[in-house]
């Protein structure tokens, strides 16, 4: 078995064998996931600009299950700069 047929065997029966590749039931399928999931995230820091897709990292890293992103940042006193969020 080749490696190409080895790592398509782990993924039908379940395994995640690329990163970013999770839910695939083929390596074909899991490499199309992963590039997706890479080209979305390309494609959103370029529709905010960096500072704007950092500062959106931020917010959401702040989330909680009782408050949303900007509300949780402020209650903690973080100052949130939306000015640095491009083309919304």
């Amino acid at each position: 078995m080749s490696g190409d047929e080895d790592l398509d065997a782990r993924a039908a029966a379940g395994e995640t064998v690329v990163p970013g590749g999770t839910g695939g039931r083929s390596l074909q399928a899991q490499r199309n996931l992963a590039l997706g999931r890479s080209r979305g995230g390309q494609a959103r820091a370029g529709q905010l600009g960096h500072d704007g897709y950092v500062e959106m990292g931020r917010k959401g890293g702040s989330v909680t299950s009782e408050e949303s992103g900007g509300r949780a940042a402020a209650s903690t006193g973080r100052d949130m700069d939306t000015a640095k969020v491009t083309n919304m």
